[in-house]
């Protein structure tokens, strides 16, 4: 079974083809700062093959939701510490999801802080989760070119302050309409300046953003996960074949360890322009080894590394209920279902109970 086989990646030695995709749960204290229930949650699932962390907060200002963690104090690199030394000792892999939110936040969940985006537009028709319950999104402050330089350096020293953690490397959270994303996008950035405009300047952000960390921590050390055609959080691109080949070919020309597409499944009739299959429109142009995501099963996995476009398939909630799933994977035997109403927020209940295969 082609899941189940060896891999290097980045330079590293890895167990299997399978990758636990990063998945928030909205565990971590009100200073961001992770618990030994997450050191347990992530080692129980070290047989994953590479192990992409919840999104991880790359400054204050990023926080986007409650009770998520972050990367940039001492207090919550300590934390991390114990996380990334534990997955190790049991011979797993784990790399740092970077996020800043953008405009996917509220200032109810940022001490009072407006959220920030390329544009001030605000997210319409969806409510964002804060203590106080759901509230309607805010129109986010457009920001500065200076604000904009101080956050990509927030993500260097977000990926100097992983590596100092003990990940393997760093994955840049550039999907699912989180900042980065809300830079490619044309319904989120209206911007007139370098950062904006053509899709060669919509792309800027992130290109810059990758260059720096890679520049920051080396070579086969820094990540990207995409979503061409997912189109929550009001995303919408107008030419998204044209802007992603654009993107990848810039990125085939760093030293990178991974790209992680997301194949979002969309509506063929409202977003005609859009590719029918990310892996294969995608996965051809980059020059990276492609981690494929997006509803993956035993079978389907299998069937897309058979294809040989992809390099791994990462798998979100089958992990989330399966600490040992590669092993389930082996013997077919059967799954763990998620407990939905304990995927975000809570204690140990729906987050470290479920059970292993009684072998």
């Amino acid at each position: 079974m082609k899941l189940l086989e060896k891999i290097s990646l980045g330079g590293i030695g890895l167990q299997n083809r399978m990758a636990m995709a990063p998945m928030t749960r909205s565990r971590a204290d009100f200073n961001g700062v992770v618990s030994d229930s997450t050191v347990l949650y992530y080692t129980q699932r070290a047989s994953a093959g590479l192990i992409i962390s919840e999104a991880i907060n790359i400054s204050r200002q990023a926080l986007g939701s409650p009770m998520t963690p972050g990367l940039f104090t001492e207090e919550q690199i300590e934390a991390w510490k114990k996380v990334t030394a534990s997955v190790h000792a049991k011979g797993g892999a784990i790399y740092a999801q970077l996020w800043h939110t953008g405009r996917v936040g509220h200032s109810l969940v940022k001490n009072g802080d407006t959220p920030e985006a390329p544009s001030a537009i605000a997210i319409q028709g969806q409510q964002h989760f804060t203590m106080e319950g759901l509230k309607d999104y805010e129109t986010p402050h457009e920001l500065s070119h200076a604000e904009i330089k101080a956050i990509i350096q927030d993500y260097k020293n977000a990926a100097i302050n992983a590596i100092h953690a003990g990940f393997d490397g760093v994955e840049l959270h550039a999907a699912f309409g989180y900042l980065p994303n809300q830079f490619l996008a044309d319904s989120a950035n209206h911007r007139t300046d370098e950062y904006g405009g053509s899709m060669e300047n919509r792309n800027r952000f992130v290109i810059e953003v990758m260059q720096e960390m890679v520049n920051a921590i080396g070579e086969n050390k820094v990540s990207i996960r995409i979503s061409p055609t997912s189109t929550y959080n009001n995303i919408m691109h107008e030419h998204p074949i044209e802007q992603f080949k654009h993107l990848i070919e810039h990125l085939n020309e760093m030293p990178l360890s991974y790209v992680h597409i997301m194949n979002v499944p969309f509506s063929k009739e409202q977003y005609p322009q859009y590719p029918d299959n990310c892996i294969d429109t995608f996965g051809k142009i980059s020059k990276h080894p492609v981690i494929a995501n997006c509803g993956y099963n035993r079978e389907t996995g299998e069937a897309e590394l058979q294809k040989g476009i992809a390099a791994m398939v990462s798998y979100g909630t089958l992990f989330l209920a399966n600490p040992d799933l590669p092993k389930r994977f082996e013997l077919n035997a059967e799954l763990n279902q998620a407990d939905r109403a304990t995927m975000y927020g809570g204690k140990d209940q729906g987050y470290i109970d479920y059970p292993f295969l009684s072998l």
